[in-house]
Order: structure tokens, then C-alpha cells, then sequence
């Protein structure tokens, strides 16, 4: 499934809004919103934008590590991994 990058989430949508949000990310990267080894919003950041509880955006970041778009450094962040046109 495609998403546009600059999107909403729909809570009453059939897609889980943490995939939704997965998939927002995804697109963000693939338009170079984050280059490569960037450091993306942090997830404070992204349950302000999305009005999400921090779980779903966990859930969603776990989505994106487990697929290869980013990796997540313990007390750094989340950052773009070096071959995210490989992935979605």
C-alpha cells in the first residue's frame, strides 16, 4: 500500500492508523524529507503532528526498523538507514 507523505491519519480507516503512520514515514523518506543516516522526528514530535498515543508511533517505528527503513539508537533516536529505496 502507497501513502502520500503529507497525509492524515484516518482512525476510522481499515488500516491500523500505527501502519498508516508506517507508511506516512516511509513516503517521507522516499521524497527525502531524511537523507540517509538523518535522525527523523522524534516520536514526541510525531504524536503532536498525528494526534497518536506514543504507543502507535512505537508500533509504527518497530514497523519500519523490522522492514529495514530505519534503526533506532537507544537515547539518539531513529535514523534513516542507508538503503531505504530498498524497502516498501
Amino acid at each position: 500500500m502507497t501513502f502520500d507523505p503529507d497525509t492524515e491519519i484516518q482512525h476510522d480507516g481499515p488500516v491500523t492508523p500505527y501502519r498508516q503512520l508506517a507508511g506516512i514515514i516511509r513516503a517521507r523518506i522516499a521524497r527525502g524529507d531524511w537523507a540517509p543516516g538523518q535522525r527523523i522526528a522524534t516520536e514526541k514530535d510525531l504524536v503532536q503532528e498525528f494526534g497518536l498515543a506514543r504507543s502507535t508511533v512505537r508500533r509504527a517505528m518497530a514497523v519500519l526498523a523490522e522492514d529495514g527503513d530505519v534503526y533506532t539508537v537507544p537515547q539518539r533516536g531513529s535514523y534513516v538507514s542507508e538503503r531505504p529505496e530498498a524497502q516498501g
